[in-house]
């Protein structure tokens, strides 16, 4: 039995340690909001919080992050209120959406290292990959959502 705390809940789970994070979250813990996309790492799809660190949950093995603090899409606010939700819902970003909770994920784990992010910045340390192209979109949400911070805080 492995423990794995996931959205503030602990869960005792019975699954192989080297099965990948992301399929735990989407088979046994049916948080289907973090996504598949590549498997290497690359695409960004999977991003979820571990310890507030933005991680890309397909290249993260149970045994890895077992007695961390792991946050989903599901469990970034409880009323999809967060600065970076609303920004996301304020510009309106998603076109297929599929890519969108990952970026919504590594985004706001950037706001917390930058808070006022520049566009080389995000250009830089934002690499998820969105198939629709919204990246012109993503950075005015970026942005917007850190001027809502700055206004909530």
């Amino acid at each position: 039995m492995i423990e794995l705390t996931v959205n503030g809940q602990t869960h005792q789970l019975d699954v192989d340690p080297t099965t990948p994070l992301l399929w735990v979250l989407r088979e046994h813990l049916k948080l289907t909001g973090t996504k598949y996309g590549c498997g290497i790492q690359n695409c960004g799809s999977c991003t979820v919080h571990v310890n507030g660190k933005a991680v890309r949950s397909c290249g993260e093995t149970l045994e890895e992050v077992a007695g961390k603090n792991i946050i989903t899409i599901e469990g970034l606010s409880e009323d999809n209120q967060h600065p970076v939700q609303r920004a996301w819902a304020e510009i309106d970003v998603p076109q297929c959406g599929y890519c969108q909770p990952g970026f919504i994920m590594a985004t706001a784990a950037f706001l917390k290292m930058m808070p006022e992010p520049e566009d080389q910045m995000i250009d830089r340390l934002l690499t998820n990959i969105c198939r629709c192209g919204t990246y012109n979109q993503v950075r005015a949400a970026i942005h917007r959502a850190a001027e809502i911070q700055k206004e909530d805080a």
